[in-house]
């Protein structure tokens, strides 16, 4: 990982990153991995951690205002939890053009390209589903525009 000084143009220019999983999902070695990677990635990350509520994750969208919102499921029940979250996200009109991905385990029937476009004609702004490897998810976080430097108070 790298080191930025607070205060550098590196660490401003960082992107912030809500990293979360879904109210019915325990597994947390997978936001564990995301969460090195995105920092890898330039990220500053804030990781919720596994079970969260979807009022839980709105609060932290309105209080933190990400760039981006990365939420990771394993346990097959991400679409199920993940539609329902993205209504209420997309509903909210402070975080209605917010992005947010989905990626993991979404189906326990295996996914396939009904469950993916289900879930990007429902607001997500990409989906990831698992096996399809972090290419492609590495790629989209780098097409983010970073955060521009807040202004400099003058004393």
């Amino acid at each position: 990982m790298t080191l930025e000084t607070v205060g550098s143009p590196a660490a401003d220019l960082r992107r912030e990153v809500l990293l979360t999983g879904l109210s019915s999902d325990a597994h947390t070695w997978n936001l564990a991995y995301l969460e090195l990677l995105l920092e890898e990635l330039g990220c500053r990350v804030t990781n919720l951690g596994a079970c969260v509520p979807d009022a839980e994750i709105i609060e932290a969208c309105r209080a933190r205002r990400p760039d981006l919102v990365v939420i990771s499921s394993l346990n097959g029940h991400g679409r199920q939890d993940g539609l329902r979250l993205i209504s209420a996200l997309r509903a909210d009109p402070a975080l209605a053009e917010l992005p947010v991905v989905i990626g993991g385990k979404l189906d326990v029937a295996g996914g396939g390209p009904q469950t993916a476009s289900g879930l990007l004609a429902a607001g997500f702004d990409a989906v990831f589903e698992d096996g399809a490897g972090l290419t492609r998810f590495s790629s989209f976080v780098g097409a983010l525009a970073p955060r521009p430097a807040a202004p400099l108070a003058v004393g």
